[in-house]
């Protein structure tokens, strides 16, 4: 399977990255299961899995982390924002 991943705000900062293509090992289903095997990379990577309050999206829809992924799909990940 291959996704295409996208990091916004605060959390592209701190990964260093907007975005990657990436493939991923049979057995990743679910939006959870992808945050925690990103974060099974180490260092800012536990972002990911740290933050309650992280939101995801995928193919531009919110969803919760139960979300089911397939190949192909865009998940973007971001910190909740505000504005004033």
């Amino acid at each position: 399977m291959a996704l295409k991943i996208l990091y916004f705000a605060s959390l592209r900062e701190a990964l260093d990255t907007c975005g990657e293509d990436l493939p991923l090992p049979a057995g990743i289903g679910t939006v959870a299961e992808l945050r925690e095997y990103l974060a099974a990379r180490g260092g800012a990577w536990s972002k990911l899995v740290e933050s309650q309050s992280l939101r995801a999206a995928v193919n531009q829809q919110m969803v919760d982390a139960a979300a089911r992924i397939v190949d192909g799909d865009e998940i973007a990940f971001f910190p909740p924002v505000t504005g004033g």
